[in-house]
């Protein structure tokens, strides 16, 4: 497996946890255990950025720029809601 591949599964299975420590966090019955997911979660999210950092980095991760009339359109349409 490549070292790409790699970091695509790493990054995938952070995101998904992220989402686990999300849902923990919000559905936590006492502070502790809220403190604790939303702990887990924040180290989580920092992981996550730091995984999308490295792959952005080496080409792995690439991004578009949104056009500025579609951001326009965007925001009209909800601005209206």
């Amino acid at each position: 497996m490549e070292d790409k591949d790699l970091m695509e599964n790493l990054l995938l299975l952070e995101k998904g946890a992220c989402g686990l420590y999300l849902h923990g966090s919000i559905e936590s019955e006492t502070v502790s255990i809220n403190q604790a997911f939303t702990s887990a979660l924040m180290d989580s999210l920092t992981l996550q950025d730091d995984i999308y950092s490295e792959m952005s980095d080496k080409g792995w991760y690439p991004t578009e720029p949104a056009e500025q009339q579609k951001i326009q359109q965007v925001k009209q349409k909800y601005s209206m809601q």
